[in-house]
């Protein structure tokens, strides 16, 4: 059996780590993200809690969510009509590694404070 060259085992972690920052890269996908995740449900309530974001911008990436099946927007047919949007089971899968990252920045910080 032949021995897997170094390269390939550098591609086969690289890969899917490239694929993961696909869905979350960006300036506000991750701020999207946590802004539901603590129960900001109307748009509005999410732009609010995100500095600086447009609504063309946040109704963009909140598309984007939807189709990575991070985010569910639902539409509650009243009058007027009512748009929410919830995180979906899912995106719990990211809980971890969003606080890992925290994590990791606090302590990169001290470190190139210091």
């Amino acid at each position: 059996m032949a021995k897997k060259k170094p390269y390939n085992d550098c591609f086969n972690t690289v890969k899917p780590v490239r694929d993961a920052l696909e869905v979350i890269n960006g300036k506000w996908k991750l701020s999207i993200i946590i802004s539901v995740g603590v129960g900001n449900e109307r748009f509005t309530d999410i732009q609010d809690s995100i500095p600086g974001i447009s609504p063309k911008v946040l109704a963009k990436e909140l598309k984007e969510l939807e189709q990575h099946k991070l985010i569910k927007r639902i539409v509650i047919e009243d009058y007027p009509v009512k748009i929410v949007y919830k995180s979906e089971e899912y995106a719990a899968t990211l809980t971890p590694i969003i606080y890992a990252l925290k994590e990791w920045g606090i302590n990169h910080k001290k470190v190139i404070v210091s």
